[in-house]
C-alpha cells in the first residue's frame, strides 16, 4: 500500500526571526517608553499610551536592535536611542492622523477622533521632546545629528506629500522622493544609530543605513498597495483612505499613466475630489487592477527589499543577518 506524499506549503517570511532576536532588547525599550510617556498631566500618557499600546510592529526600534545584534554591540544605549526612535515615530502618526483627518489607526479609533485635534498635536509635540531628551542623555553628537535630521526630513517629506495632494501629474520619481524622505529616512537613522554606537567602520555604517532606507521605501510601496488591495479589517484602517485624500501613490500614478483617456478623466476627477463614493473606489479598484498596478508596485517594492539585503551582505552569516533579511522579504510578502 502506498500514498501520495503531499508537500506541506511553504512557511511565508515572517517577522518571527526579528522578534525573537530583539526580544529582550525590547523589553528594555518598552520601560524606557512606558517610564518617558509619562507627566504630570493626565491627558499625556493617556493620548500617548492609545496609540503606543495599540498593537503597532515597533519595528523602527526593531531594527536598532537588530543593526547592534549584526555588528555585535554587547552595551545598552542602544535601548533609549530605539526608545527615541519609536517616540519620533508615534509623535508623526499623531500629526499625521490630524493632517489627514483619519478615523481609524491600527483598527480602532485615531487619537484625534477621541481627543481633538489640539491636543493630539499637542501630545505629539510632547513625544518629540521626549525623543530629543533620551537623543541627548546618549551624548553623541553624532547620534543626535543622525536622528534629529531624520526629523526634519520627515517633516520635510510630509510637507511634499500635502504639496503633490490632489496634483494628478504626480511623478513615479517624486513619489520615491516623497517616501523616501516621510517613511525611509527613519528606518535608515534607526539602522545607522546601531552602528555609530558600537564604533563600527563607515562602511558598515554606510551598509546598515542603506538597509534601513531601502527597507523604508519598500514598506511604504506595500503600504500603498495595501490600500488598493486589501479589506478594511485586514489592514485596520479604511480601505480607499489614500483614494478619498487624493493621495497620488503609486498604483494610482501607474494605472493613470496606463489608462485611456476616458480612465484618465475619470482619475482626474477623483484625484481633486469630485469622486469619492463607494462606487467610484470599487471603479478605482478595478482600474488598478485592470493595468496591474498594485503588483508592479509590490514588483518595485520587491526590488528595494532585495537591495536592503544585499546591503547588509558584507556581514557574516549570523541569527542577526538571516532575521533581519527575513524581516525585508516580510516587508514585502506582507497583507496588512
Amino acid at each position: 500500500m502506498s500514498a501520495d506524499i503531499i508537500p506541506m506549503p511553504r512557511k511565508g517570511p515572517t517577522l518571527d526571526p526579528m522578534l525573537s532576536l530583539t526580544a529582550g532588547g525590547m523589553n528594555s525599550v518598552n520601560a524606557v517608553i512606558l517610564d518617558r510617556m509619562q507627566s504630570e498631566i493626565p491627558l499625556i500618557p493617556r493620548l500617548a499610551g492609545h496609540l503606543i499600546s495599540g498593537g503597532g510592529k515597533r519595528l523602527r526600534p526593531m531594527l536598532t536592535l537588530a543593526g547592534a545584534e549584526l555588528v555585535g554591540y554587547k552595551g545598552t544605549r542602544h535601548h533609549k536611542l530605539a526608545a527615541a526612535v519609536e517616540f519620533i515615530h508615534t509623535a508623526t502618526l499623531l500629526h499625521d492622523d490630524v493632517v489627514d483627518g483619519s478615523e481609524l489607526r491600527r483598527g480602532k479609533a485615531a487619537a484625534n477622533i477621541i481627543f481633538g485635534n489640539p491636543a493630539t498635536v499637542l501630545v505629539g509635540d510632547f513625544l518629540f521632546s521626549r525623543a530629543f531628551e533620551l537623543m541627548t542623555e546618549d551624548g553623541s553628537l553624532r547620534v543626535l545629528s543622525i536622528l534629529s535630521r531624520a526629523s526634519a526630513v520627515i517633516a520635510e517629506g510630509e510637507v511634499s506629500q500635502l504639496s503633490a495632494q490632489r496634483q494628478i501629474n504626480t511623478s513615479e520619481e517624486q513619489y520615491l522622493h516623497i517616501i523616501g524622505a516621510k517613511t525611509a529616512a527613519l528606518f535608515a537613522a534607526a539602522s545607522q544609530i546601531a552602528a555609530v554606537v558600537a564604533e563600527c567602520s563607515e562602511q558598515q555604517e554606510r551598509a546598515l543605513e542603506a538597509y534601513g532606507r531601502n527597507l523604508g521605501v519598500a514598506f511604504q510601496l506595500v503600504d500603498d498597495a495595501i490600500d488598493y488591495d486589501s479589506d478594511a479589517a485586514e489592514m485596520g484602517k479604511d480601505q480607499g483612505d489614500d483614494f478619498r485624500e487624493g493621495k497620488m501613490t503609486l498604483p494610482v500614478i501607474l494605472a493613470y499613466a496606463r489608462g485611456d483617456e476616458t480612465e484618465r478623466k475619470f482619475w482626474k476627477d477623483a484625484i481633486i475630489g469630485h469622486r469619492t463614493s463607494d462606487d467610484d473606489l470599487a471603479h478605482a479598484i478595478g482600474l488598478i487592477g485592470r493595468h496591474n498596478a498594485v503588483e508592479d508596485t509590490r514588483e518595485r517594492a520587491r526590488h528595494f527589499a532585495h537591495r536592503a539585503i544585499d546591503a547588509i551582505s558584507i556581514f557574516p552569516d549570523s541569527k542577526a543577518r538571516q532575521a533581519m533579511a527575513e524581516a525585508a522579504q516580510f516587508a514585502v510578502a506582507r497583507g496588512h
